[in-house]
C-alpha cells in the first residue's frame, strides 16, 4: 500500500533499510537472510523506478541485484526466480516482448511448489506478455489459470484476483468477445472500488480499459466520459508524462479522430508521441505508434 500511495516514503524505507543490512549482507561469510533481505530491498526500489516509469534505473538495478544473486544464493533460490520475473515485467514496459517471455519461463521452475500465488503472478505475466505481441490464443490459457491459481489462494474478492480478471477481460476483448469482457471489467471495477477507493490507480486503470472497450464498440458518447474518470485518477497520481496516462490520452485520441473530430485527435496524439519519446524512448513500440498516429491524422483534410 505503501509503494503504491507513497512510493518516496516507501523509497526512504527501503535505502534505511539498505543502510542496515548493507556492511553484514557484503560480508563473503554473510548471513544467507540477511543477503536476501537486502536483495528484496533493492528489488522493492527498482520496482518503484519501473513504476514511476526510469526503467533505465530499474534495468541497472535489477541486472545488477540478479547478477549478485546468483553469486551469493543456491542457484534455484525462490528470489532469484522473482528477480527474473521483474526482469521479465520490466522488458514488456520496455516494449521487448520476447525478452519478456524468456525471463518470465526461466522463472517459473524456481516457484515452490505449492506456492500458487507465484504461479499465478507468472501465469499472469505470460499471458500479458503475449497479448502485448498479438498473440492472443496463446495469451489466454495463460489468464485463465493466473485468476483460477489466485482465487484458489486467495478470496475471490482480493484486488488481486481483480487485477487478474482485469488481465483476461483485455485478451478476451482483443479476441472480439466484447459483451464476455465487459462482464469481467466490470467485476475488477467493483473489487477495486470497494476495496482499494475511489482514486486508486487500479481503478483508473480499469476505467481506461473499459472505455477502450466501449470505444471499440462505438459507443463514443459512453467512452469519453470514461477516458476523462481515468485521466482524473491517473494524472494526479503518475503525472502527465507517465506512459499508462500517455496511452490513456493515445486512445482518447483515437476515439477523437473516429468521431470526427481531427483537431482535438491531433493535440492528443502529439501529447501522447512526446511523453513516450521522453519517458520510454524513440523506438519503443508505444512511441511509434503515437507517431504513426500522429502522422496519419495530419494528413486528414479538415471535414
Amino acid at each position: 500500500m505503501e509503494a503504491r500511495d507513497r512510493p518516496r516514503d516507501a523509497a526512504a524505507c527501503h535505502r534505511r533499510a539498505l543502510a542496515i543490512l548493507g556492511p553484514a549482507a557484503k560480508r563473503p561469510e554473510g548471513d544467507p537472510d540477511l543477503v536476501r533481505l537486502a536483495l528484496q530491498a533493492r528489488m522493492a526500489l527498482c520496482g518503484l523506478d519501473r513504476a514511476r516509469g526510469a526503467l533505465e534505473a530499474a534495468d541497472r538495478g535489477y541486472t545488477r541485484a540478479l547478477a549478485e544473486a546468483r553469486r551469493r544464493l543456491p542457484p534455484r533460490d525462490p528470489l532469484i526466480g522473482s528477480l527474473l520475473n521483474n526482469l521479465g515485467v520490466l522488458r514488456k514496459a520496455q516494449g521487448r516482448y520476447a525478452e519478456a517471455l524468456t525471463f518470465y519461463r526461466r522463472a517459473l521452475p524456481l516457484v515452490r511448489r505449492g506456492d500458487r500465488e507465484a504461479r499465478a503472478t507468472l501465469e499472469h505475466n505470460l499471458g500479458g506478455s503475449e497479448h502485448a505481441r498479438g498473440r492472443y490464443t496463446q495469451a489466454e490459457p495463460h489468464a485463465r489459470r493466473s485468476v483460477a491459481l489466485r482465487r484458489a489462494a486467495l478470496r475471490p474478492t482480493h484486488p488481486a484476483v481483480a487485477a487478474d480478471v482485469a488481465a483476461l477481460a483485455a485478451i478476451v476483448e482483443a479476441r472480439g468477445r466484447f459483451d464476455e469482457a465487459a462482464i469481467l471489467y466490470r467485476q475488477a471495477l467493483a473489487v477495486f472500488r470497494r476495496r482499494l477507493g475511489a482514486t486508486s490507480l487500479e481503478l483508473g486503470l480499469g476505467l481506461a480499459s473499459l472505455a477502450a472497450l466501449e470505444q471499440q464498440r462505438r459507443r463514443f458518447a459512453r467512452a469519453r466520459p470514461l477516458y476523462a474518470r481515468a485521466l482524473g485518477i491517473l494524472e494526479p497520481r503518475l503525472g502527465p508524462d507517465h506512459p499508462d496516462v500517455a496511452m490513456t490520452v493515445n486512445n482518447l485520441a483515437v476515439l477523437e479522430r473516429d468521431d470526427g473530430r481531427p483537431a482535438a485527435a491531433k493535440r492528443g496524439f502529439r501529447r501522447a508521441f512526446a511523453s513516450f519519446r521522453r519517458m520510454l524512448g524513440a523506438r519503443h513500440p508505444h512511441t511509434l505508434l503515437a507517431r504513426e498516429n500522429l502522422r496519419a491524422v495530419n494528413k486528414t483534410r479538415p471535414i
